[in-house]
């Protein structure tokens, strides 16, 4: 017996896919994923029709998608992330219906909980066998951890492996079990590593990261969960690594043994690991080669789904064990709201990925963003969209201060008695507006183009038509 079959063609044609039905894709190739783009070729040359398109991120390399909402392929999509080249064109109504955006825990709990039901979902893995156990740790196109495939390939009516590494079964290390999979493609390539993966991702050499980077060291220290035991999670942005770099300074100084780091998992995390700060890495994504490696190699570095991740309706998530979280902003408001869907001018160019989940669950959500980019504020009287509600943010941190959500009474007493500058939200807000001015408000229709939802399913938010 084997799975394996000749064509893409082939595989959609045994699927069963017909008119209507949702398809389903995982982001683990990134800018370097070729994968969507030749399903959805071969789909529209079936001639199939009015899809639904169940992505956990689109990156700009989909940006031939477009062509296939145009000619009604692609009718809906559902998202937890989506880079401006393809949010652009949505933000300016290129697809009829609302986007769906849901969180790197609400994605994985609606599917299996049958709320948004996959009909075939498409795995794309850089090494199979023929009966589709695969990974993404090895082979030329190795992109790590397959974690927010996981739910898919398990709940979807059909699932397709799709790889360019075929090996001999049983393969060894395999991240997805055959169990899960009906079908197994072979093609000549599933990405460019160049976008899957960088070699190196750097940390921050500006001086306003580097000095934003020290002071929330200086507030995870103030906070006192910094004690044997400790979990982190940081994103992969220049001053979130430069904040990893400093914590692994200080964690080695006071001889502090942290549990576990989590997170789009980067060669400072392995640093992490490696000098003996945490026990292990819990990782649903790698960013870089060092991770890869170290995720192929390393049995403390463990591979985890979305859904153990950060799902709210599993018994219980990595996210609800957190001591620390370090997050990014586009913008954050009066409410400590935060929005990292939208630009200033509304376009959509980001979504929550694992941004709600985390700041919900962590015992101290900290976003660490610069007052101004591009003579534009942070901190606004209402954020563009709601990402992030502000009940689940603790502190909002700046070069030129650190706001404390008044809920926090607690932290902003032991910020202040270590002499951090904490200024109120409000006078971050003054502050911002006396170095950029008040801008104009954003030209809107009154066409939804993407509706939100919270980590709990629920709409949080719609974003509007940019005229």
């Amino acid at each position: 017996m084997s799975k394996l079959v000749s064509s893409l063609t082939e595989a959609i044609q045994k699927c069963g896919l017909k008119d209507h039905m949702t398809i389903s894709f995982h982001h683990h190739l990134r800018n370097g994923d070729y994968v969507l783009n030749k399903v959805l070729d071969a789909i529209s040359e079936l001639g199939i029709k009015d899809l639904t398109v169940n992505a956990s991120s689109i990156f700009d390399i989909h940006e031939p998608i477009l062509k296939h909402i145009k000619s009604g392929v692609v009718t809906g999509l559902e998202v937890d992330y989506m880079g401006q080249t393809v949010g652009e064109a949505i933000s300016h109504g290129a697809l009829a219906k609302p986007v769906v955006f849901r969180t790197h825990g609400g994605r994985p709990a609606a599917i299996e909980s049958g709320r948004t039901p996959i009909d075939v979902a498409f795995v794309a893995a850089s090494q199979s066998d023929e009966m589709g156990n695969c990974t993404g740790k090895y082979g030329k196109s190795a992109c790590g951890a397959l974690g927010y495939a996981m739910s898919d390939a398990r709940c979807a009516a059909k699932t397709v492996v799709v790889t360019d590494d075929l090996e001999p079964y049983p393969l060894q290390g395999f991240s997805i079990p055959e169990t899960d999979v009906d079908y197994v493609v072979a093609i000549d390539a599933i990405g460019n590593p160049a976008g899957i993966v960088s070699g190196t991702t750097k940390i921050t050499r500006d001086p306003v990261g580097l000095k934003m980077a020290d002071m929330a060291i200086q507030v995870i220290q103030a906070s006192g969960l910094l004690k044997d035991g400790f979990s982190f999670q940081t994103g992969a942005g220049g001053a979130s690594l430069a904040a990893a770099v400093f914590l692994k300074d200080l964690m080695l100084e006071k001889k502090i043994k942290g549990s576990f780091v989590m997170g789009g998992i980067t060669g400072y995390l392995v640093d992490l690991l490696e000098s003996g700060c945490f026990r292990n890495i819990m990782d649903v994504q790698c960013f870089d080669m060092k991770a890869v490696e170290s995720l192929a190699h390393d049995p403390r570095h463990m591979e985890v789904s979305a859904s153990h991740y950060a799902s709210p309706t599993a018994k219980s998530s990595i996210a609800d064990q957190l001591d620390v979280v370090i997050l990014g902003a586009t913008q954050v408001d009066t409410n400590f709201n935060v929005n990292v869907h939208t630009n200033s001018r509304g376009i959509i160019m980001g979504g929550s990925g694992g941004h709600t989940d985390i700041a919900a669950g962590a015992k101290l959500s900290m976003i660490v963003a610069p007052l101004s980019r591009a003579r534009m504020s942070l901190v606004v009287d209402r954020v563009q969209t709601i990402s992030t509600p502000g009940s689940t943010v603790d502190v909002v941190l700046t070069q030129r201060g650190i706001a404390v959500n008044p809920r926090r009474e607690d932290l902003q007493v032991q910020l202040k008695k270590a002499g951090l500058p904490v200024v109120s939200i409000e006078t971050l807000k003054k502050t911002a507006e006396e170095i950029n001015g008040i801008p104009e408000p954003l030209a809107l229709g009154s066409r939804i183009v993407a509706e939100v939802e919270g980590r709990d399913g629920k709409l949080l938010d719609h974003i509007y038509e940019v005229l």
